[in-house]
């Protein structure tokens, strides 16, 4: 979740997903990347979005199967911003912090 302060994630949601060896066949998304230029974006290169409308907008066609299994990506998520270092983003680098993600999802994937 984005405090007030925070610019939006979205920006980064194109370079991570460039950045990809290969698109994946759906991306799971809250309804903060609910737009449609981030969903065309995705269908141009092969993915489904499974992003639901927000609340003002018309319905699309969004799989709730895949949608009603986010909560594992976000608890994962919450898990591992119980390591200080994860949370606050402290390592400089990009290489250094995701040194720490691997880390720590192997420590909760083994249960340390």
């Amino acid at each position: 979740m984005l405090s007030p302060g925070q610019a939006h994630e979205l920006p980064s949601a194109y370079t991570l997903l460039d950045d990809l060896p290969h698109p994946p066949i759906y991306v799971v998304c809250d309804r903060g990347y609910a737009s449609h230029k981030f969903r065309e974006y995705l269908w141009n290169r092969g993915s489904r979005p499974v992003v639901p409308s927000r609340k003002k907008d018309p319905e699309v066609a969004c799989p709730k199967w895949a949608y009603r299994h986010r909560h594992l990506v976000e608890n994962l998520s919450a898990r591992l911003k119980e390591w200080r270092t994860v949370a606050t983003r402290y390592e400089k680098t990009a290489a250094s912090f995701f040194s720490v993600i691997l880390i720590a999802a192997t420590a909760d994937y083994i249960n340390v």
